[in-house]
């Protein structure tokens, strides 16, 4: 879009979406500070905005795809709008949408913090250099998010970029090399949501399990920095709950799960990511552990905690995959016996090794696969939550629903499953002690209040 001379950014909207992950969320609500910061008014992104900004993914193919058709969304809601394009999407297919006439402004990853720059440089002469060279090392970028859109659990970013370069993965193409960010602004962010009332607080990152090692030499299995920082938010006085994002499992030591089982707040969910439960597919997939490594870490995890939900990731019709081989993987998920499975169908991502290897595996055959193990997801999924009736819980509240006429104050305990209790009270963000007594439906337990 040309820029007319008389386009200014006084008493101008702007709106946002946000696709992908939970890192990218992160990062929509610190530009979205930003903006604010700037005098702009948010609106919906379905209303009509001076200025889209859609934060775009491109874990895979589907996502590039999804992150175009918004941008063309908010051209058309707009024609006379500033849209920018950011993230990876951006990052990874920059030249491209430079070419794109629906997209005005490409801003890649660790680009971000400098939004308002980049906006104002564009409206003034049209300067566009948003993209800078992510493989080289770089400073992690820093938010302060002092206020999110959840009101209970706040999320806090700790880490970007990724140095295990599957060979499915475009993301360390897409975010560059491990970055991580210092642990005296954490707290100070940490510290400030408490005091605004969150209870609970979520570490997420890239690649959580590398947080610190860019901080010195050490390796992932004698790295203690993401332990460390645990424990000291864990003496945040007012914090309640310690979540964690995805983790590698090679983290998972004595040392590291035993430290963990100390911690006042400290929440038993661990997703670990597996991908394939055939040792042969996860060496295709360069994933840097086997079956029995993995099967041993899950079993000291269960050694220090009762019943811990144990969640994880899982691509079926990875190139190569045969029948024998997807049994094997069925074989060992049942063999660790997960509280939920993640599974998704391979997808060819253009620029890994992955989308050029031979023995591509047929859609058919793939969702056939899909449609297994999700069955053997939702059977394992209700024998774990089996595991907790009649027990007592704390329930930390998050919203109020109501079913068949009856209210019900709804949210999860610390192994992340879903519980209700009858109460016409509005009890959001409180903690109630709960006696569980039956399962509702494959997503809810229904309890009944102690207190």
């Amino acid at each position: 879009m040309d820029i007319q001379n008389n386009w200014n950014l006084d008493n101008k909207t702007v709106a946002f979406l946000t696709l992908g992950c939970k890192v990218n969320s992160y990062e929509t609500e610190g530009i979205k500070k930003l903006f604010e910061e700037d005098g702009f008014q948010v609106v919906e992104f379905h209303d009509r905005a001076d200025v889209y900004v859609v934060n775009t993914c491109t874990v895979t193919n589907i996502a590039d795809r999804k992150s175009r058709q918004m941008l063309h969304k908010a051209r058309k809601m707009n024609e006379n709008a500033i849209v920018m394009a950011v993230g990876c999407y951006a990052q990874a297919a920059g030249e491209q949408l430079k070419e794109d006439e629906a997209i005005d402004i490409v801003v890649g990853n660790n680009r971000k913090k400098d939004i308002i720059e980049i906006l104002k440089a564009y409206v003034n002469d049209n300067t566009i250099d948003s993209i800078i060279d992510v493989s080289v090392p770089l400073e992690f970028e820093e938010f302060e998010i002092l206020d999110i859109s959840e009101k209970t659990r706040a999320y806090i970013k700790i880490q970007d970029g990724c140095n295990q370069f599957c060979s499915y993965c475009i993301i360390p193409y897409a975010r560059g090399r491990v970055r991580s960010r210092k642990t005296e602004s954490i707290l100070k962010e940490a510290g400030s949501l408490v005091e605004k009332g969150y209870k609970e607080v979520v570490l997420t990152g890239i690649h959580l399990s590398s947080y610190g090692i860019d901080f010195d030499n050490s390796t992932i299995a004698e790295n203690h920095h993401l332990l460390e920082l645990i424990k000291c938010l864990d003496g945040l006085e007012g914090l309640e709950r310690i979540r964690l994002g995805s983790l590698e499992p090679r983290i998972i030591t004595e040392d590291f799960v035993k430290g963990l089982s100390e911690l006042r707040t400290f929440c038993p969910h661990f997703h670990l990511s597996l991908q394939s439960g055939c040792d042969a597919t996860l060496v295709r997939m360069n994933r840097k552990y086997t079956t029995k490594d993995y099967y041993n870490r899950c079993s000291l995890i269960r050694s220090y905690f009762k019943n811990p939900a144990i969640t994880t990731d899982v691509i079926v019709g990875f190139p190569g995959e045969t029948e024998e081989e997807f049994e094997q993987t069925r074989e060992f998920l049942r063999k660790i016996n997960f509280s939920q499975m993640h599974i998704f169908k391979f997808s060819p991502r253009k620029g890994t090794k992955a989308a050029l290897m031979p023995e591509q595996v047929k859609e058919e055959k793939k969702a056939e696969r899909s449609n297994i193990l999700i069955s053997l997801s939702e059977e394992m999924r209700k024998e774990y939550r089996t595991l907790f009736l009649g027990n007592t819980e704390k329930l930390l509240v998050e919203e109020e629903i109501e079913i068949d006429g009856i209210k019900y104050q709804v949210g999860h305990n610390e192994r992340y499953l879903k519980l209700a209790v009858k109460s016409e009270e509005n009890l959001s963000n409180k903690i109630l002690f709960v006696t569980v007594k039956e399962v509702l439906n494959k997503e809810m337990m229904i309890c009944e209040s102690m207190d």
